[in-house]
């Protein structure tokens, strides 16, 4: 059976653009997927917004997802995926960028590993779901106009999204009373 080719017109750009960059690329069930360095992010999704040939004009979604665990082998820990659609061309495209923790995870210590640069300069749009991995995966964005915590209060004691965070909670429930429809 012959290895299937990973075709997307803008993987081809991009190499084009960025001769010198470290990129790889994914494609599963007809989805792209660009696999950027945390170091180049910035730079790509500018690329891909402001070319004429990409056109992605459209952020639609920024998510986290914890691969501790995960059965193969990633770059990183922790990764941050953008999710850009292209009105222009009806094209979707992904971009992803992993991050290593460098510190334990048991925690909410601000990591140096854990930071990336925010794209809401790009797409206001962004603000609020990179809060939102800030909150659930204690990753940080470089240059983000309001980073703090959008889901739990500002003194929670971790991010509850990481896979090693216990599903009880580490007892942070007990810590408040019981409201209930006599007391309220």
């Amino acid at each position: 059976m012959p290895t299937p080719t990973i075709d997307h017109p803008t993987f081809t750009f991009l190499k084009g653009k960025f001769p010198g960059k470290k990129f790889r690329a994914t494609e599963y069930r007809a989805q792209s997927t660009l696999i950027v360095e945390p170091a180049d992010l910035h730079s790509v999704m500018a690329f891909l917004r402001d070319d004429p040939t990409c056109q992605y004009n459209f952020l639609s979604d920024v998510f986290g997802i914890d691969y501790l665990n995960y059965p193969t082998r990633m770059p990183g820990r922790f990764a941050v995926v953008y999710n850009l659609i292209s009105h222009a061309r009806d094209d979707r495209f992904f971009v992803k960028t992993f991050v290593s923790p460098t510190l334990p995870t048991d925690g909410i210590a601000e990591d140096p590993g854990l930071w990336v640069d925010s794209v809401c300069d790009l797409w206001p749009g962004a603000e609020w779901p990179e809060r939102e991995c800030f909150d659930m995966f204690g990753i940080r964005f470089r240059n983000h106009p309001d980073l703090r915590r959008i889901l739990t209060w500002e003194e929670y004691p971790a991010h509850p999204l990481r896979k090693d965070y216990p599903l009880r909670g580490r007892g942070e429930r007990e810590q408040y009373g019981v409201i209930d429809r006599t007391s309220a």
